[in-house]
């Protein structure tokens, strides 16, 4: 098991991963590779999921981090966290039940649901590394 200092890089690693299986998948659906598709979204949906038990595993550990900068730059990524946070929990709803409607073969209502769901996902990701790069890196 990684030491517990290592995890926000590991976290950061597991949503840059997400992000370019999202992007990916999209790509495959979008040249009819739908088989590739659902590898790619089983990938993004994995890594998103360790990601998920390794962040509340380090904060169950560690607490909280608090961001230590001042100025324009707190408050733009108090508003960054802010939406990348509440975002991340409405998004895995529409995860669920995006990969449940691809599952059971309802594919008009499946995409229906990824023009919602994959947009949203793809910020969380994306925006979890830019809050990881703020508040370890900056």
């Amino acid at each position: 098991m990684p030491a517990v200092a290592d995890f926000p890089h590991l976290n950061a690693s597991l949503n840059a991963a997400s992000a370019v299986l999202l992007l990916t998948g999209w790509v495959l659906i979008k040249s009819g590779r739908r088989e590739a598709h659902r590898w790619a979204m089983l990938g993004a949906f994995a890594c998103s999921a360790a990601f998920l038990a390794c962040y509340l595993y380090y904060h169950f550990q560690v607490g909280s981090v608090r961001f230590q900068k001042t100025g324009p730059i707190r408050t733009f990524y108090f508003t960054l966290l802010l939406s990348h946070t509440i975002l991340a929990v409405a998004v895995l709803p529409m995860i669920l039940r995006t990969l449940f409607l691809a599952a059971k073969g309802r594919f008009d209502e499946h995409r229906r649901a990824a023009r919602w769901a994959f947009p949203v996902w793809l910020y969380v990701s994306v925006t979890g590394v830019a809050v990881y790069w703020m508040l370890y890196r900056l």
